[in-house]
């Protein structure tokens, strides 16, 4: 088939951006035709919360990606649907992640929809995003018209799509493995690439820090005494996209300034294998969500994990097998902390881990998307 991607990819950075390329890639392995439409801008810089929307590396080789998309000209939307139109591909995809996209991709694929042969297939990260703004549901909504199926990276996203659509072809299918970062290093390497004392065991927090990641939440357990002085270490590996300062306040007050060791940036790909590979324990104490990818790079690095029970985490993340799914709040996850180090649970979850592992595959999502694509052939028969 002739399909294309519109969405994040080099030279943007992030995990949209991984997502975006890895699944051209198993598509391009099947011996599909894919070409990726990114951005010629994603965000204007004042509405950016990070230091910066790019790499400083080589473009991916064996991809084709055209820099063709401007998200807030209108102009440029009415160009890249009648282009996209133009070239009749057998699927469109969008990776929906944010309201703000809506107007654009929703135009784009309206007029792509026109050459009545292409089909609009949406994975949708949110529905509903994680900060609500006046106008989200509108938005979507104008985007959700728009499209002709769907997958909904978990149960709650595909909840939240049936409130505004209910009649898509539409399925579930997980993040597949972010297995775009390498194998594991061994852990005497990477402790010495970051600076790292061998003596301890470390927890991982890795991505970028906003409100709803509930940071604050995890420092406030690993301040309970019962993990003082336990040979235990928090790495918070990532970029501030909000005030670092409380988080600073937070540490200092408890007296932790010893005990957490602050990676406030971006983390290169060529960097992940070694947060991942030091990491005994990756912690996610989300206040909301819907899925994650950081979840399926830790399973990538066969990593045991610590997730609240928020959206979609629990239904990846099976509890007391390949780690713990607690509330979100501090002494449940306290709670979890102590009893992993303390009672010993890495050697069997890490094998459960390797077994549940072998779900997410890539394939996988490229066979939900090829399903769904043709429901919807069906479904534009029955018209």
């Amino acid at each position: 088939m002739k399909i294309i991607i519109v969405g994040t990819a080099y030279p943007y950075r992030g995990g949209l951006a991984a997502y975006n390329e890895r699944l051209a890639r198993e598509f391009v392995t099947e011996g599909h035709e894919v070409t990726i439409m990114t951005f010629s801008l994603q965000y204007p810089s004042f509405l950016f919360p990070g230091k910066s929307q790019y790499l400083d590396g080589k473009a991916p080789e064996g991809l084709d990606i055209y820099r063709k998309v401007n998200s807030i000209n209108p102009v440029n939307w009415l160009v890249t649907g009648n282009m996209i139109r133009k070239e009749k591909p057998d699927i469109l995809i969008f990776k929906y992640w944010l309201p703000f996209m809506a107007p654009c991709f929703g135009t784009v694929a309206r007029l792509a929809r026109q050459n009545k042969h292409t089909m609009v297939i949406s994975i949708f990260d949110n529905v509903i995003p994680h900060e609500k703004r006046a106008g989200d549901k509108l938005l979507t909504k104008y985007f959700t018209s728009s499209i002709d199926g769907a997958i909904a990276m978990s149960a709650s996203v595909l909840k939240d799509l049936s409130q505004l659509r209910n009649n898509l072809p539409a399925r579930i299918n997980p993040h597949p493995l972010f297995d775009n970062f390498g194998p594991s290093v061994d852990r005497e390497t990477a402790l010495g690439t970051l600076g790292l004392d061998p003596l301890y065991k470390y927890l991982l927090f890795f991505g970028f820090i906003r409100k709803y990641k509930g940071l604050d939440l995890l420092i406030e357990a690993f301040a309970a005494e019962r993990l003082r002085n336990k040979g235990l270490k928090l790495i918070i590996a990532g970029e501030f996209y909000e005030d670092d300062a409380p988080y600073r306040e937070q540490v200092n007050k408890y007296q932790l300034e010893n005990d957490i060791v602050f990676f406030d940036r971006f983390i290169n790909d060529n960097e992940v294998a070694y947060f991942f590979s030091i990491a005994d324990l990756v912690v996610q104490p989300y206040r909301s969500a819907t899925q994650s990818g950081v979840t399926q790079i830790a399973y990538h690095f066969e990593k045991p994990m610590l997730v609240t029970d928020v959206g979609g985490l629990k239904e990846i993340v099976p509890h007391n097998k390949c780690g713990y799914v607690v509330n979100p709040d501090q002494s449940a996850i306290a709670d979890a902390i102590s009893d992993y180090f303390f009672n010993n649970r890495k050697v069997a979850f890490t094998k459960n881990v390797k077994e549940e592992k072998t779900k997410y595959s890539w394939k996988q999502m490229t066979a939900s998307i090829t399903e769904v694509y043709n429901n919807c052939i069906k479904n534009d028969n029955k018209k």
